[in-house]
């Protein structure tokens, strides 16, 4: 049985985008956290241990220009932000499941 050769050019690496998007330590988790609906951000930064404020904040601007996670502001006093997937970020969360499994039974 032959084995196909994979080949994978820099200018069509689709993957390279994702990584780009979806790469950092923290995406994954903050994804699928939100994958059980809108949260506001403290809520968010206590559900996903370890994460700080700063990268929260990072990684949660670094979603939203890529259409992954939308952002709203009420205007209370403290403003209150709520965060949800967009349809782009729901799209995501197969390939997450996937990996978390993939993850348990091979990472652990």
């Amino acid at each position: 049985m032959r084995s196909k050769k994979l080949t994978i050019s820099e200018k069509t690496c689709s993957l390279r985008d994702v990584l780009d998007i979806i790469g950092g330590k923290w995406s994954m988790p903050i994804i699928y956290i939100l994958s059980k609906g809108k949260m506001r951000f403290k809520e968010l930064e206590r559900s996903i241990e370890g994460i700080n404020t700063r990268m929260l904040v990072k990684e949660l601007k670094n979603m939203e220009a890529n259409g992954i996670v939308s952002r709203e502001v009420f205007a209370t006093v403290p403003p209150t932000v709520e965060y949800t997937l967009t349809a782009k970020g729901e799209k995501l969360l197969p390939s997450i499941v996937s990996l978390h499994k993939w993850g348990q039974e091979f990472a652990v």
